[in-house]
């Protein structure tokens, strides 16, 4: 082949690839686009006589895909949380005021929990979503009390790992099924995270191997991360596929106030909090948008930890070494969606459906178990520890658990998206408050794509001058 004939098929190629619109390649576009094709399919696949118990070979397909791309997202979690938040207190070592920045960070998690739940309760007791529902009591419920300390003493470890295991015997061929406390895993990380912080140099070497076995498995859920598109179809598609509008429409009361506080905590509480701290909302909802819309989708902070935290520091302009450590530990700790939200208003609900009249002693162990307990949702798909742990603790039947898990899917979304909100929020408010934050990064124009490359990878040479 000739030099001329190469120039040639070169210069082919690249017409036929720039005749592609940059839109159809953002990963934004390629997600909405996955929206409306899991719909679709769900429809498909509920219209053609797809049925939980029966599903036919296109809702296999959707159950299929969708959790498997959860259960890719759940084998991160142990070693994610554990090298995240050891990661981000030993990073603190960055920081000349760190117990300050600290308890900064704790104080704004446990402010903005307390506003959300608070906003949760009100909707709840206004707008009664479990009245009238028509579903059936459990006529098994016996009205046993609640246990506050089973949740305390659910903080101590049985081992190092936060590991548990069972066993279950199904026509005589038994089953292991190992399982892991995430609320003890978060305890474990943050004691040897103290600790190391504590021995100094000697524990240089374990600080930068944990270092390492982050940015590997960072890597690695960024991968998981680029096939969310995929993962959207298959869990979109299977919800509707499962139980259609008519099912979801039975509870779609109790969605319609989750939303709604959802709503006014990430576009009412949140613009007066940026607003009042002298920064500009445009920019802040301009810079974190790409995290709250991975969020939407993925349906798992832990998920967008990658994405949060690199537009917490390239966006919004928070020291790396500071949200470095105030990310990570949001992502497991911070869920006004999750942990504030969701479980005030779905106790009220299950109150309301079983003709359970609550006291003011109720109504404050719900603030109390949704400010100090939103460590136990571990950032992953779902709420359902959380909402377990908040109706055992006022002594409501667990019945309501299955309940609503019918909706979870569709309401887990919105959650998610509020959680990331809410965790790249107090370190901009934070490190605005102390003097830390660059604000000159934040009212940066957006120009960046978020999604373009791996978060893990350092930030271009201008925005890290910006930062100098």
């Amino acid at each position: 082949m000739t030099t001329e004939s190469v120039v040639l098929v070169t210069s082919t190629v690249r017409v036929s690839t720039s005749r592609i619109p940059k839109w159809v390649k953002s990963f934004g576009v390629q997600i909405i686009a996955a929206l409306i094709i899991g719909l679709g399919l769900g429809l498909l696949a509920k219209y053609t006589g797809s049925t939980e118990a029966n599903p036919n070979g296109l809702g296999v397909t959707l159950k299929i895909i969708g959790s498997s791309y959860v259960s890719l997202l759940q084998a991160a979690v142990v070693p994610l949380i554990f090298t995240a938040v050891v990661s981000s207190i030993a990073n603190l070592r960055q920081v000349s005021n760190a117990a300050k920045l600290a308890w900064n960070t704790l104080l704004w998690f446990a402010i903005t929990a307390l506003i959300a739940v608070l906003i949760g309760i009100g909707l709840g007791v206004l707008i009664r979503p479990g009245a009238g529902t028509g579903m059936a009591v459990d006529a098994e419920y016996s009205g046993k009390t609640g246990d506050w300390w089973a949740f305390l003493t659910g903080l101590f470890p049985k081992n190092f790992l936060g590991l548990g295991a069972s066993t279950s015997v199904v026509d005589a061929s038994a089953t292991t099924n190992i399982s892991f406390n995430v609320l003890q895993i978060l305890v474990i990380a943050i004691v040897v995270g103290i600790a190391a912080l504590k021995v100094g140099k000697a524990a240089e070497p374990f600080l930068n191997l944990n270092a390492s076995a982050l940015a590997v498995i960072q890597k690695v859920l960024w991968w998981i991360i680029r096939i969310a598109p995929l993962g959207t179809i298959g869990l979109i598609g299977n919800a509707v596929a499962v139980y259609g509008w008519d099912t979801m429409g039975s509870l779609g009361k109790f969605a319609v106030t989750i939303y709604i506080g959802l709503i006014l905590v990430l576009f009412v509480v949140y613009p007066v909090l940026i607003k009042s701290h002298g920064l500009s909302v445009k920019q802040y909802y301009s810079g974190v948008w790409p995290a709250v819309q991975l969020g939407f989708v993925s349906r798992s902070s832990i998920g967008t930890l990658p994405l949060t935290q690199r537009v917490t520091e390239r966006n919004l302009g928070v020291p790396r070494a500071y949200a470095s450590f105030a990310v990570p530990l949001g992502a497991t700790t911070k869920m006004d969606g999750c942990a504030a939200i969701y479980p005030a208003v779905a106790a009220i609900f299950v109150a309301q459906f079983f003709g359970i009249q609550l006291d003011l002693t109720q109504y404050l162990l719900i603030v109390l178990v949704s400010v100090l307990g939103s460590a136990a949702t571990a950032g992953t798909t779902g709420a359902v520890v959380m909402l377990t742990l908040t109706l055992s603790t006022l002594g409501l039947p667990l019945a309501g658990v299955g309940l609503l898990l019918a909706i979870d899917p569709i309401i887990d979304m919105g959650r998610t998206a509020v959680n990331v909100a809410g965790q790249a929020l107090v370190p901009t408010i934070v490190a605005k408050r102390q003097g830390m934050l660059n604000e000159k990064l934040y009212n940066a124009p957006r120009t960046a794509q978020p999604f373009t490359d791996d978060p893990a990878e350092s930030a271009p040479s201008e925005l890290a001058d910006m930062r100098a």
